[in-house]
């Protein structure tokens, strides 16, 4: 890099840093206007060098002319319009009347129209250019004013354009960090109900289970005349890690609720296989569809699991039909036998290329995570004939049927 680059490129970072400083444009005003005053005080008595002005120009006209293009960036950042109209006015009087725009007062004007493009307003700054090509148009035959007017409305031109992309770059990255911002929000307060609601599940049936089964060994070790004492100690043993097991998961689900910044509230019952009629109720209400529950088989207790699981499927697709089949009618069909429950969910909608798409397949996503916590197996997709279909099969536990 040669030495004029280097010292360019030290100038441009010092004026970088001043513009940037809280007094940045009262110490370029002042600057400049102490540039242009000298440089117009030199160039009084000579016609503004090349041209003959059209006015007389005096010693302090040049001087005051020299300072009106410069001092009023003072206001830049207070009343960036005002300034950079003042400067713009002062500049176009010396250019057009005296052809005396000095080169500090040429450097203002860039200022006060970069600075209004970035942080003002970017059709004042646009206008504020114009002016210069009518003064290169109005006199074809002067060549220093037109000269003097087309380099200042081109450098001018390239300031606008720079500040407003610079602002238009700025307000991009500042919308995609509001739109990540929203976005991640989302996705937080999404994992901290689902949390939640896990939370609430694991309360109402894993620790149910474990419940049965502290109170069943106590029982059995009180109940059960002649019993050894090792086998009484098992008992104990097994009533106790019971117990303890309990603690550790409430004390879990303590710190899960926490996290999902769920408040205390009073817990209800989880939903089962008696609530699906009023589920079904509430889907007629809210569609305005037709939805019929059809079972079939010897209907058994099923374990709360099991009914919690088939609970949820049922009240997902029926949310999916709502919102991918609107007025389509719905068929739930139950079918019960000694090894599982068959679940099986039809809508008469449209179907084609909905299963793994959109909403809905982040749905059936959840849907297979609880069959497969229970040890089942579920197909989706677009029914024949027509329609989606949600089919789905849960194995039954003999002793958690029997419960």
């Amino acid at each position: 890099m040669s030495d004029s680059a280097c010292m360019s490129e030290g100038i441009m970072r010092k004026a970088r840093r001043i513009a940037l400083s809280p007094d940045g444009p009262v110490v370029s005003a002042v600057a400049l206007g102490l540039l242009a005053a000298v440089e117009s005080a030199g160039r009084a008595g000579a016609g503004a060098g090349t041209g003959q002005p059209d006015l007389p120009l005096t010693l302090p006209l040049a001087i005051l002319l020299g300072l009106c293009t410069t001092l009023p960036l003072a206001l830049l950042r207070v009343h960036p319009a005002a300034a950079a109209t003042a400067v713009t006015a002062a500049s176009l009087l010396a250019l057009a009347g005296y052809r005396d725009l000095t080169l500090a007062g040429l450097v203002a004007q860039l200022l006060a129209l970069h600075h209004l493009g970035n942080r003002g307003s970017r059709r004042l700054a646009v206008l504020l250019v114009v002016p210069y090509v009518a003064v290169a148009l109005t006199d074809p035959d002067d060549t220093v004013l037109r000269v003097y007017a087309v380099t200042a409305a081109v450098l001018s031109a390239a300031a606008v354009a720079d500040g407003i992309g610079r602002r238009t770059r700025a307000e991009a990255v500042a919308r995609d960090a509001t739109e990540r911002a929203i976005a991640d929000t989302l996705l937080e307060h999404v994992a901290r109900g689902e949390r939640a609601r896990i939370a609430r599940e694991l309360h109402d049936v894993v620790a149910h289970h474990i419940s049965v089964i502290s109170v069943q060994a106590e029982t059995a070790r009180l109940t059960t005349p002649g019993m050894p004492e090792a086998g009484a100690k098992r008992l104990r043993d097994i009533g106790d890690t019971a117990r303890t097991a309990l603690t550790e998961m409430r004390r879990l689900l303590g710190v899960l609720r926490e996290d999902a910044g769920t408040p205390p509230v009073t817990r209800k019952p989880q939903p089962g296989l008696t609530q699906l009629n009023e589920l079904l109720d509430e889907a007629r209400e809210v569609g305005g569809a037709g939805a019929r529950l059809i079972v079939s088989g010897p209907v058994s207790p099923l374990g709360p699991g099991i009914e919690l699981t088939t609970y949820r499927i049922v009240q997902e697709a029926l949310t999916n039909a709502r919102r991918h089949a609107p007025g389509a009618a719905v068929d739930v069909e139950l079918r019960y036998s000694p090894q599982a429950l068959d679940l099986r969910i039809r809508d008469n909608g449209p179907g084609p290329d909905r299963s793994g798409s959109g909403a809905r397949g982040h749905g059936l996503l959840g849907m297979r995570e609880r069959v497969a916590a229970v040890g089942g197996e579920l197909r989706a997709g677009p029914a024949p004939g027509g329609g989606f279909l949600v089919e789905a099969r849960l194995p039954v536990d003999a002793k958690e049927a029997l419960r």
